[in-house]
């Protein structure tokens, strides 16, 4: 079943779920496309949601934004469970998978569509049918895997080539690889623009054969939830904006430093904040 709300034109396209990331007092609405749609209001973009969910997810804060939610009766549910071997993450349920027929027509050519899955739910072949100006693709969700009880490991990805040879532009964090140098190396041939996200180390950037690296301003961390997102949607905002990768990134590596300070959804960018980022890199 699909909700069917009225379909504008928008300017920012964000495809994946939003998820319930279950805490002790109840679930907290989560996900790339939270974040990057959150973000992309906040630099002055008209963003909309691809996604699936059941109606019982707390939503209330993406109300000015068009989500079209591809119904469904359970909600892509992470649980973080920590141990002396560090943290280990636990999908207990997975929405409904998406693909090109569910994006409406006014959305197909929006100047930027964010791919943007958390648990393998965006159908791969959805990306050889876009034509965008900017069709960029967080990796995450399709470099992770989960066993029998749920425990997100990090996965082989058979698609990986076909994916990166139709992206514009295409970002993982080096945790998504377990820091496999080999595999971004193969990743970078693969893809026109690579961006590698390093935490507090910053980022760095392959382009045109050359990799070039962001340091991250030194900051004191809080939470670095969605701070991954938010760099993307900064990066990909920026991109469309310069066709500078190499400026794209250092916008959004100071952007994202901002919102390590602060935990959950409130770590969005204020208009200060990407003002005086965007001094700084000007």
């Amino acid at each position: 079943m699909r909700t069917i709300i009225p379909i504008d034109p928008i300017d920012y396209l964000v495809i994946g779920h939003l998820t319930c990331d279950a805490q002790p007092d109840g679930c907290q609405l989560g996900g790339t496309a939270a974040y990057a749609a959150l973000t992309a209001r906040e630099l002055g973009l008209r963003p909309g949601i691809l996604t699936s969910f059941a109606e019982s997810l707390p939503v209330d804060i993406l109300a000015d934004i068009p989500v079209l939610n591809i119904q469904s009766d359970v909600t892509t549910t992470f649980h973080n469970k920590t141990s002396p071997a560090g943290r280990q993450q636990v999908l207990t349920a997975r929405a409904e998978m998406l693909g090109y027929h569910h994006i409406p027509e006014t959305w197909r050519n929006s100047p930027i569509i964010h791919i943007a899955p958390v648990a393998q739910e965006v159908e791969p072949s959805l990306i050889r049918s876009l034509t965008s100006p900017i069709v960029g693709v967080t990796l995450q969700g399709w470099l992770r895997e989960w066993d029998e009880l749920g425990k997100v490991s990090v996965a082989e990805w058979p698609e990986a080539m076909y994916v990166l040879q139709h992206a514009g532009a295409a970002i993982l964090s080096i945790e998504d690889v377990a820091g496999n140098e080999h595999l971004i190396e193969e990743f970078a041939t693969s893809c026109p623009i690579l961006v590698v996200t390093e935490g507090f180390e910053g980022s760095r950037v392959y382009w045109h054969g050359d990799v070039r690296r962001i340091r991250a301003p030194e900051v004191v961390e809080i939470d670095s939830t969605g701070a991954g997102d938010i760099f993307a949607t900064a990066f990909f905002t920026r991109l469309y904006t310069t066709r500078d990768p190499w400026e794209a990134a250092r916008f959004a590596t100071f952007l994202a430093s901002f919102s390590v300070q602060r935990k959950g959804l409130s770590s969005i960018p204020t208009p200060d904040e990407i003002n005086a980022c965007l001094v700084e890199v000007l």
